[in-house]
């Protein structure tokens, strides 16, 4: 489990199987194969998918506390701002989903 902080809102973020689920019933997707994609950001920065970095934040959000979540349109229109400049809140982010779906990985 992570916290990371978007605006002023702290959102705890747990990379576990029930965020696969969530991610591919919402979005229709695979969050490891997105996740995977963000490994080329480094060589391509127009790679970079601010939208699917949200989701994955959403996803994982959502398996900390899936009982009483909203739906990704509420909570993303809940956000008061982003910053897509924040490396270390892109780096929790990656860091967090990698930790907790590839068994090599720290949990932090």
């Amino acid at each position: 489990m992570r916290e990371i902080k978007i605006g002023e809102k702290i959102v705890r973020l747990r990379a576990t199987p029930p965020a696969l689920l969530f991610y591919r019933q919402e979005f229709k997707a695979d969050l490891i194969g997105d996740l995977i994609s963000f490994q080329k950001i480094s060589e391509d920065p127009s790679a970079f998918d601010s939208v699917a970095l949200l989701q994955m934040i959403w996803a994982m959000a959502k398996a900390d506390n899936y009982n009483h979540f909203p739906s990704f349109v509420t909570w993303v229109g809940e956000l008061d701002s982003f910053d897509f400049g924040d490396a270390e809140l892109l780096r929790d982010v990656i860091e967090e989903a990698t930790a907790g779906f590839f068994r090599g990985g720290n949990s932090g």
